[in-house]
């Protein structure tokens, strides 16, 4: 004869063999952050497309006077191209030292490409203050410092990111080669922003 004690009890179950049966189930979500910031990027590069159509059109259509047009400098604006496309190879060094857990050097190449953004800003700064023109000259002069300026900001936002970044790699642990979406966030965010100023650089300079 079978006890109560003796049957089985198949309508109960042990609490933590649940939770372990489901936890593959949701313990790996997709991480969706990256996803993110591409698609905001994507709707701030529209932003700067307008910008760069509303020169071209203003260009097209209301062309400044003959012997009118000025004549931008190269070398310094050339300078600072230089100066952003190798600060995005130095970011990219300090990404691949992170990858080899080596932080001391993640770190320098991060605030060596922090030192190289500032020194953008100062180039244009210095352009801005030899310019011949002011910033309601003509509509030339207007979308110039629009674009320019938008994009300084640009700049000036993800040098702070940078020294952030470069801050928190200090921590012990704090960035990993498995766990870093800080680090990755801005590095995406600052080769944006060295590629909208190679556009903007060809189109305000060279065309």
């Amino acid at each position: 004869m079978t006890t109560l004690s003796q049957r089985p009890a198949a309508h109960l179950s042990d609490p933590r063999q649940e939770e372990q049966s489901q936890a593959p189930a949701h313990a790996h979500h997709p991480d969706v952050r990256l996803f993110g910031l591409a698609t905001f990027l994507v709707a701030d590069g529209m932003t700067f497309a307008g910008f760069f159509a509303a020169y071209l059109t203003y260009r097209a259509v209301n062309p400044l006077p003959v012997n009118g047009e000025y004549e931008l400098e190269l070398l310094l604006p050339a300078v600072n191209t230089l100066v952003l496309l190798v600060s995005s190879l130095t970011f990219h060094r300090g990404s691949k030292a992170l990858m080899a857990s080596r932080m001391a050097a993640c770190r320098g190449w991060l605030l060596l490409t922090a030192v190289l953004g500032v020194a953008f800003m100062a180039g244009q700064m210095w352009e801005y203050f030899h310019l011949p023109f002011g910033l309601t000259d003509n509509l030339f002069a207007s979308t110039f410092y629009a674009l320019t300026g938008f994009h300084g900001l640009h700049v000036t936002l993800g040098a702070m990111m940078i020294l952030i970044v470069w801050w928190q790699a200090g921590r012990e642990g704090y960035f990993t080669a498995e766990n870093h979406f800080g680090f990755a966030a801005a590095e995406l965010y600052w080769h944006f922003v060295d590629g909208v100023w190679v556009v903007l650089f060809a189109l305000l300079y060279l065309l």
